[in-house]
C-alpha cells in the first residue's frame, strides 16, 4: 500500500509541476466521468417509479436524462485521456532528462561501474515509462474511490446492510487473481515438459529430420516421449485449472449469494410498501458497478505497485549522484586550462581501481612531453585503455595525480579540458543524423560552418563517405531514422575521425585502438592522416599526441613508446633505442615481424 500511495504522490505532484492546467482538467472530466455512472443508476430509478406512476412527461425527460448521463459517463473519459496522456508525456520527459543529469551529472564514468548504481539505472531507465501510466492509474483510482463512496451512501440508503456489499464484491475478485497465480505457476512448473513435448513433436514431423529417424526406426520411439512429455505437462495443467475453476466458482458463489440477498432485502422492503421497484432496479445497477469499481481498482493497484518500486528506485539515484566524486562544474571557478602546453602532462605515482577489483595501474610515474608522440603498448589488460580514460577525465585516480602543466587535472574545469580533447576510440559513435550533425558534434560552434565542416572531412579523407550521402552535409547517415545511407565500416571511421579533427586547438589527441579491425595498411594509413593533424596541434599549442595500438610496425612512428605491463611502466623510450635493449618490446615486435614473413 505504501508503494501505492507513493506512487500517487510522485504522479500527481510532478504532473502538478509540469503543467497544472492539463491535470485539472483531466481530473475534473474523469470526476464528471465518474459521477455520471451513479448517477445513471438514480435517474434509471426514477425513470421506473416515474413510468410505473403513469407520468407519462416526467419519464420522458427522465430517460433524456439518462440517455445524457451515459454520454458524459462514455466520453468524459476519452476526452480526459487527451489531457492526461499528454501531461504525462511531458512528465516522462522531465524524468528522462532529470534521468539523464543523475547518470552525466558528473564528467566521470566511476559511479557508472558501481554494479548497484548500473543495475538500479538499467532498471529505471527500462520502467521509467510506467511513470506516465501512474499518472493515468492515479486520477482513476482517485476518481474511483470518489465513485465508489457515493455508490456506498447510496446503497446504505435504501438499507444499511447493503453498505457491505463491496466487500462481497471484493472476494470474487481476490479468488480471480489467486487462481490466476495457481495457472501461471502450473505453467512455470510444465514449461520443461511442455517445451520438451513440442519439440519432439517437431522432430517428429519436420522434412528435414523424418528421413534419417524412419531410417533408424527411432520415429515410434520419439512420439512415445512426446506423449510422456504431453501428459505430464497436461496432468500439472488439468489439475491446476480444476483448482482455479473451483476457487472463482466459490468466489462467484459468495458474490452472487451477497446480491441475491440484497435483492431479496429491497424485494421484501418493496413487497411491505417500504421501497419502490425502482429501488430494486437501483440496487441492481449498482452492485454491477461495485463489482466493476472493486476489480478496476485492483488492477489499477497494481500498476501503481509497480509505478512505486520505480520511484523508489529513482529516489535511490538521486541519493547516489551526491556521492559522486567531488569535482569543479562545468561552469564552475576552477583553474584554467593553459592555451597551450609548455611542460606538458605528468603521472605522480598514479594508482587507480574500479569499484570492487583490483588495482589497474600502481604507482604510476610517466611525462607525456608536450609536442610530442607518444604511443601505449603492452599485453591486454596492462591498463593502456585505463590510463586513457584517466586522461580524459573520465575517472578520478584512486591515488597519486595528473599534472597538466603542474595543475592538477581534479581542479580544471571538465567542460574546459573536455574542449581542449580530440579523441577517436575503438568504439566510436555511429550518429545516424545529418552528415553535418555527424562531424559537427566535434564542435556546436561549427555546426554550420560549411566550410569548417569540408576542412574536416577532407583532412579525414572521408571524401567518399561524402560522396556517398545523397543531399551531401545535409544527407541523412543511417536507415534507424529514416531513408538514410548506408555506410561502410571504414567510411563511419573516417567520419568519426573528421568530428575528431574539427575540435579547435586541441592540447591532447588520443586514439585508443580505432582500428583494431583494419588490416595492418589500411591502419597505417589511418594514423598517417591522424599524425597529419598532431603535427599542426603541436605546432599550434604544443599538444601532446597519445595513441594505442596493438601493432608495432605503427608504432614504430611515435617519438616515444611506453610499454605497459601489470599497470606499471616496464620500458620507455623510441623505437631504435626499445630495439637496441632487446627487452619485452623488441621481443614483441620480432614476434609480429616473423607473422608478415
Amino acid at each position: 500500500m505504501r508503494s501505492v500511495l507513493r506512487a500517487v504522490r510522485f504522479s500527481l505532484r510532478l504532473a502538478g509541476r509540469t503543467d497544472r492546467r492539463r491535470l485539472i482538467g483531466a481530473a475534473t472530466l474523469l470526476l464528471l466521468g465518474f459521477l455520471a455512472t451513479p448517477a445513471v443508476a438514480l435517474l434509471l430509478r426514477a425513470l421506473v417509479n416515474t413510468a410505473g406512476a403513469g407520468e407519462a412527461t416526467a419519464a420522458t425527460w427522465l430517460a433524456l436524462a439518462v440517455a445524457a448521463a451515459l454520454v458524459v459517463e462514455l466520453t468524459m473519459g476519452h476526452f480526459a485521456h487527451i489531457l492526461y496522456f499528454e501531461a504525462g508525456e511531458l512528465s516522462e520527459a522531465v524524468l528522462h532528462e532529470e534521468l539523464l543529469g543523475i547518470t552525466n551529472g558528473a564528467p566521470g564514468l566511476a559511479h557508472l561501474d558501481d554494479p548497484g548504481f548500473a543495475d538500479t539505472l538499467a532498471l529505471v531507465t527500462e520502467d521509467l515509462a510506467r511513470t506516465r501510466a501512474a499518472l493515468e492509474a492515479s486520477l482513476q483510482l482517485l476518481g474511483l474511490g470518489v465513485q465508489a463512496g457515493v455508490t456506498v451512501v447510496i446503497l446504505a440508503t435504501l438499507d444499511p446492510w447493503l453498505a457491505l456489499l463491496p466487500l462481497a464484491a471484493l472476494v470474487p475478485v481476490l479468488t480471480g487473481r489467486r487462481s490466476q497465480a495457481l495457472l501461471d505457476r502450473a505453467k512455470e512448473t510444465a514449461a520443461e515438459d511442455t517445451r520438451l513435448s513440442r519439440h519432439l513433436l517437431a522432430l517428429s514431423t519436420s522434412p528435414a529430420t523424418v528421413p534419417e529417424l524412419r531410417v533408424h526406426r527411432a520415429r515410434r520411439a520419439l512420439l512415445d516421449l512426446q506423449t510422456d512429455a504431453f501428459d505430464r505437462a497436461g496432468s500439472v495443467l488439468v489439475r491446476s485449472q480444476l483448482r482455479a475453476a473451483t476457487l472463482r466458482a466459490l468466489g462467484q458463489l459468495v458474490f452472487g449469494a451477497a446480491y441475491g440477498g440484497a435483492i431479496l432485502l429491497v424485494a421484501g422492503h418493496a413487497l411491505a410498501g417500504q421501497s419502490s421497484v425502482g429501488d430494486v432496479i437501483l440496487l441492481i445497477t449498482l452492485a454491477v458497478q461495485v463489482a466493476a469499481q472493486i476489480s478496476n481498482a485492483l488492477g489499477l493497484f497494481a500498476t501503481l505497485q509497480n509505478a512505486g518500486r520505480t520511484v523508489t528506485r529513482l529516489a535511490e539515484l538521486r541519493e547516489a549522484a551526491p556521492a559522486l566524486p567531488s569535482v569543479p562544474s562545468d561552469a564552475g571557478p576552477g583553474a584554467p586550462v593553459p592555451p597551450v602546453l609548455a611542460d606538458g602532462i605528468r603521472f605522480e605515482n598514479v594508482g587507480f581501481r574500479y569499484p570492487g577489483g583490483p588495482p589497474v595501474l600502481s604507482g604510476l610515474d610517466l611525462h607525456l612531453a608536450a609536442g610530442t608522440t607518444v604511443a601505449l603498448v603492452g599485453e591486454n589488460g596492462a591498463g593502456k585503455s585505463t590510463l586513457v580514460k584517466l586522461l580524459c577525465g573520465m575517472y578520478q585516480p584512486t591515488e597519486g595525480r595528473i599534472l597538466v602543466d603542474g595543475e592538477d587535472l581534479r581542479t580544471l574545469s571538465p567542460a574546459a579540458w573536455s574542449a581542449r580533447i580530440a579523441p577517436l576510440f575503438q568504439d566510436f559513435a555511429r550518429l545516424e543524423l545529418l552528415l553535418r550533425e555527424q562531424v559537427g558534434v566535434g564542435d556546436l560552434t561549427a555546426l554550420d560552418d560549411d566550410a569548417a565542416i569540408g576542412r574536416a572531412v577532407s583532412d579525414a579523407h572521408a571524401d567518399n563517405a561524402l560522396r556517398r550521402v545523397p543531399g551531401g552535409l545535409d544527407g541523412l547517415l543511417g536507415r534507424g531514422y529514416g531513408d538514410g545511407a548506408e555506410l561502410s565500416g571504414g567510411q563511419w571511421q573516417s567520419l568519426a575521425l573528421a568530428r575528431t579533427l574539427l575540435r579547435p586547438d586541441p592540447l591532447l589527441l588520443l586514439l585508443d585502438e580505432p582500428a583494431s579491425a583494419l588490416d595492418a595498411s589500411a591502419e597505417h594509413a589511418l594514423f598517417a592522416r591522424f599524425t597529419d593533424a598532431a603535427r599542426r596541434a603541436h605546432d599550434a599549442s604544443g599538444a601532446v599526441t597519445v595513441f594505442v595500438s596493438h601493432r608495432l610496425s605503427t608504432v614504430r612512428l611515435a617519438d616515444r613508446i611506453v610499454f605497459l605491463r601489470d599497470g606499471r611502466v616496464l620500458e620507455s623510450g623510441d623505437h631504435r633505442a626499445l630495439m637496441a635493449a632487446d627487452g619485452a618490446y623488441a621481443e614483441l615486435y620480432g614476434l609480429q615481424a616473423r607473422a608478415y614473413i
